[in-house]
């Protein structure tokens, strides 16, 4: 069953991978010249795939997270800070925007984001210091913020995000986007550099004041929907989290296990999440209802994990798993998994996690308690001590989290892999 549910998570991710879905999307090329912007977790395989494909001359420059960046010849990929922005990063962005001013309207600029664009594409406005950007982003973190709360506060420090970027070139704009947001609004992802944006200052505010973070600087407003910049200016999503929930849904399907996709815009504590989901689990391996078991239950989002306690170790990922096993403790014929699909869950080198029927006893057999692990949140801890952590290393993409709980009929159930 482990094979199986990693088997589907590489189905997800290979469903968003740019070196495999960019090229049916990149444009012509125009009269003059071709400058790539991008910015994300994917940002060096889509420069990649621009490279490989684009029918015409190109240059540009790339800014990925440390660790995920790929050699190119054309456009120069820069690593730099992830996911609290760094002086690196702040370069390089400002080193883009320059580049960007100087197209004209004969050329073309060739916009390239994904997630961890917003901390990548870190150039902050005028009057705000990198300091102040760090310690900011750290607070919203650390808070529980959703991350498009998250992006309304960082379009509004920024130089470059927030529509900016576009609103900064003569030439025609086309943002080609993985998505790794709820909803996949080109506004939220890399905070929008090319998309106008709704969302006013004084949305930053509130959001600031919800979560109790002080700011001593000065926020600036972005240009909006109907500014005339945009005219010239096309955001295009290229692949979404619900695109790879159902390539992963195909494998589960082809093992003659029911696949059903809860949906790709799931959000909350991840630890609440999971116990919904085990309240699911436990009616369908009772009643049958609403779904008759063998079954796959498939959902993506961007759960959240409010620190509550110093030196947790893990992502919401491995949080959401550590809570269903809690919960579906001494329930036989249940699996899951669930994973980043950029390959880093959080603050440790692994994509995510499996559970098994007998997480909690085995972890209880090594002297761990699962409760008290959670409570502190070292999730990481618990599957690393049980050998069943998935590490993948970086897949240079990102459509946010996946998750799979498969619940089997009761007996044997016999695999092929």
């Amino acid at each position: 069953m482990r094979a199986l549910l990693e088997e589907s998570f590489r189905a997800a991710v290979a469903a968003a991978d740019p070196l495999r879905i960019l090229a049916p999307y990149l444009p012509p090329p125009p009269q003059g010249r071709t400058f790539v912007a991008a910015a994300g977790k994917a940002a060096a395989s889509m420069a990649l795939a621009a490279e490989k494909h684009f029918p015409g001359e190109l240059e540009g420059i790339a800014i990925t997270r440390y660790g995920h960046g790929l050699p190119t010849r054309k456009i120069r990929v820069i690593e730099a800070g992830h996911p609290v922005p760094d002086e690196t990063g702040e370069v390089a962005a400002g080193e883009i925007l320059q580049r960007v001013k100087g197209l004209g309207k004969d050329d073309l600029l060739l916009a390239l984001f994904s997630g961890g664009g917003s901390s990548l594409l870190s150039l902050p406005a005028e009057g705000i210091s990198m300091a102040d950007l760090k310690a900011v982003t750290t607070q919203l973190l650390r808070s529980g913020a959703t991350i498009q709360e998250i992006n309304t506060v960082r379009k509004h420090l920024s130089a470059v995000q927030g529509g900016r970027l576009a609103a900064a070139c003569r030439a025609p704009v086309l943002a080609l986007i993985i998505s790794d947001v709820t909803g996949d609004d080109p506004t939220h992802i890399a905070s929008g550099p090319c998309a106008p944006d709704p969302t006013t200052c004084d949305d930053a505010r509130s959001v600031l004041e919800k979560y109790r973070i002080a700011f001593p600087g000065r926020l600036s407003e972005t240009p909006k929907p109907g500014d005339p910049a945009f005219r010239r200016v096309e955001n295009r999503v290229i692949a979404t989290a619900h695109r790879s929930l159902a390539a992963a849904a195909e494998v589960f399907a082809k093992q003659n296990i029911q696949p059903v996709i809860l949906g790709d815009t799931i959000t909350g504590e991840a630890a609440e999440v999971a116990k919904v989901m085990a309240g699911l689990v436990r009616e369908i391996r009772k009643y049958s209802t609403p779904f008759r078991p063998p079954v796959a239950l498939i959902s993506g989002g961007e759960c959240t994990v409010t620190l509550r306690s110093e030196g947790g170790r893990g992502g919401r990922c491995a949080e959401f798993l550590l809570s269903l096993a809690i919960e579906l403790q001494g329930l036989d014929e249940a699996w899951a998994m669930a994973a980043d699909t950029d390959g880093i869950d959080g603050s440790e080198d692994n994509a995510g996690a499996f559970m098994t029927p007998d997480s909690v006893e085995r972890a209880s057999s090594k002297g761990l308690d699962a409760k008290a692990l959670l409570a502190k949140h070292d999730s990481y801890g618990f599957f690393s001590a049980l050998g069943d952590l998935l590490v993948t290393g970086p897949t240079r993409t990102n459509v946010n989290d996946y998750r799979a709980i498969v619940v089997a009929a009761a007996g044997p159930y016999l695999i092929s892999v």
